[in-house]
């Protein structure tokens, strides 16, 4: 992957232009290896939830291996972010005191800091802890995965069309809902009696409702009488719209991003085309 070769008149600006390339999406060396980082540590998460059972069939030095590579990655992290903090004031938004509690303020920078400074001090202050809190710090490691919304332009992809849909999505989710509770409620009248552990209460219906209206359709609750059936296949139709409303919603907040972007890169490509001294 090739470095970045402009000329900085200090080293700060040099690192953060390293740590933040101009090129949104743009991948050096540096973000190459994060990105590597991230997934190999998720996949050593998934091997250790499975070398630490009694049962497992892992053979037993895979479990220090994989603590050993967190060890690595937590303080390769623990390096990134006091760089990429020592290296914001380049940043004009970030200068100053005020600008860098701006920049600890970040949904982007906290999940940064959870990704590697819980486990970090365990490391440093509670090597010995074990238990359900070590099981509970492991699960923050899940907060890496926003790291990649830096360097991987998919994810960046994917949180502009959400935004762009959050409107819509919740008129969605506020009609699931009350279709979710009517549909409890119906079952809850028409076969509360007949059935009461699984609709003798609304809160008890609202799992087959949820099950039902999904699509999902386990099978380990149903309606017995034919008013319970007839209405149960009322919100297996209606479920189809459940599932189909916010699909259609994301596909076309995907398709306006795309077309959006692709918008942008023409222009800005045809208007480096026409700068005197370009290439034709």
């Amino acid at each position: 992957m090739p470095l970045i070769k402009r000329k900085h008149a200090t080293a700060k600006a040099y690192v953060h232009d390293w740590l933040e390339p101009d090129q949104p999406g743009g991948i050096n060396f540096f973000s190459g290896t994060i990105i590597t980082l991230v997934i190999i540590s998720l996949i050593t998460l998934a091997l250790e939830t499975e070398a630490a059972r009694g049962d497992t069939a892992l053979d037993a030095w895979v479990r220090p291996l994989v603590a050993q590579i967190n060890f690595f990655v937590v303080w390769v992290f623990a390096a990134e972010f006091a760089l990429r903090f020592w290296s914001e004031g380049e940043n004009p938004e970030h200068k100053g005191v005020l600008g860098r509690l701006k920049f600890l303020m970040q949904p982007v920078t906290i999940a940064d800091v959870l990704a590697f400074l819980p486990e970090l001090i365990v490391i440093l202050f509670f090597p010995s802890l074990a238990g359900g809190w070590l099981a509970a710090l492991r699960a923050l490691r899940l907060f890496r995965l926003f790291k990649l919304a830096r360097y991987v332009p998919a994810f960046a992809i994917v949180g502009a069309a959400v935004t762009r849909a959050w409107a819509p999505l919740m008129a969605a989710m506020c009609v699931a809902a009350a279709q979710l509770y009517i549909a409890a409620m119906m079952l809850y009248f028409i076969e509360g009696e007949e059935k009461p552990e699984a609709f003798g209460s609304i809160i008890r219906s609202l799992w087959w409702a949820i099950v039902t209206l999904t699509t999902v359709g386990y099978g380990d609750v149903y309606p017995e009488t034919a008013l319970g059936r007839i209405a149960a296949g009322l919100v297996a139709l209606a479920g189809i719209g459940i599932v189909a409303m916010p699909t259609g919603i994301l596909a076309s907040a995907f398709a306006e991003e795309f077309r959006e972007r692709h918008e942008r890169a023409k222009l800005a490509h045809d208007a480096k085309q026409k700068r005197p001294g370009s290439e034709s």
